[in-house]
């Protein structure tokens, strides 16, 4: 469950898709998936009790305690969530939580489902509803799992935790612990669609793009998760995709003076407050920093030259060679200061 796939879905075509499935033949493992409304009012009293006592601890910094009562594929592979905690304790301490309507998943079978598509609460005609929401789960073994979304407020800074539950005997145990902010560089969701659409009002579409991205991060508690708000922004998405950047894992080669570069990937990240954009490509060694970081400021400067409208949107660009085996080497340079 820790390690369900970040892929982004587009739950439309999920509810098309399993609507057709439905139809041409019966499903070898079923699944099924409940709002809050029409959850157990027991059953739905227990997930929010259980989602407030590991917040709780959480905010306590007791990660023994979240271990003790994880889930045993969670509590063998328990580091990710010890680090989260860790990481957010700043804003997590002194917080207040409050749970948003639990969702209720049941997988039946005896095998783990390597990809699992939960459609809850009501669709309409066009898919989504504002009471809907979309999990999309791989290698997901069987049982029943509760999702509660929590909103903490009175912190540093607002978060959303979402914890997975699995049900185990009478309990529930926690199977899946994340954490995201609400806010980037002090602005929510609502205020880089703004954004977005005005860069699109000025026919600047790369920065329109790469806005929407940074709102449906905002907007999205997890990535396997997908609601009616974050499906229209999918929409909007579609309508500025650009394709002379790199996209859903696609790479493009980038010319900067005599030599080329096998670009990966660019995306908008907030640090501190600022919002620069980030740059990967591949490289086949990184070992020779002084080196590297000349091909950072060429690919920093080819990019720029091709977008220029870039400079409009953000503080910085944040270059990044990556070798094969991950290892990276980023360089981070104020637009100010790249000529």
């Amino acid at each position: 469950m820790h390690n369900a796939s970040r892929s982004r879905l587009r739950s439309l075509s999920l509810w098309r898709a399993c609507l057709a499935l439905l139809l041409l033949a019966p499903p070898l493992h079923a699944q099924t998936c409940l709002s809050a409304a029409d959850i157990e009012p027991a059953v739905r009293s227990a997930l929010e009790s259980a989602a407030k006592r590991f917040f709780d601890l959480s905010a306590r910094g007791d990660t023994s305690a979240l271990k003790q009562n994880s889930a045993p594929s969670l509590a063998s592979s328990f580091s990710g969530v010890e680090a989260a905690v860790k990481d957010n304790q700043p804003y997590l301490a002194g917080a207040n939580a409050t749970v948003r309507p639990p969702y209720l998943l049941t997988a039946e079978g005896t095998e783990p489902l390597p990809h699992t598509e939960f459609l809850c609460g009501v669709f309409g005609p066009s898919g989504q509803t504002s009471q809907s929401a979309v999990f999309v789960l791989n290698d997901l073994p069987s049982g029943k799992y509760g999702v509660a979304i929590l909103d903490v407020s009175g912190g540093k800074k607002p978060l959303t935790v979402t914890l997975v539950l699995k049900q185990i005997g009478s309990d529930w145990k926690l199977a899946g612990f994340y954490t995201r902010s609400q806010q980037a560089c002090g602005h929510d969701a609502d205020w880089y669609v703004q954004q977005a659409r005005d860069f699109k009002s000025k026919s600047q579409n790369h920065n329109a793009w790469l806005y929407y991205r940074e709102a449906i991060a905002l907007a999205s508690p997890v990535d396997f998760m997908s609601t009616q708000f974050t499906d229209k922004l999918y929409d909007e998405v579609q309508a500025v995709q650009p394709a002379d950047m790199p996209v859903g894992g696609s790479a493009l080669d980038l010319t900067a003076g005599a030599k080329t570069y096998h670009w990966t990937a660019i995306f908008a990240l907030a640090v501190a407050d600022d919002l620069d954009v980030v740059v990967k490509y591949s490289a086949a060694d990184i070992s020779n920093t002084q080196k590297t970081y000349e091909d950072n400021m060429q690919v920093t400067k080819a990019v720029l030259a091709k977008f220029p409208e870039l400079r409009t949107a953000f503080a910085g660009v944040v270059a990044r060679a990556v070798t094969p085996s991950g290892d990276d080497y980023g360089s981070l340079v104020s637009m100010k200061e790249i000529k």
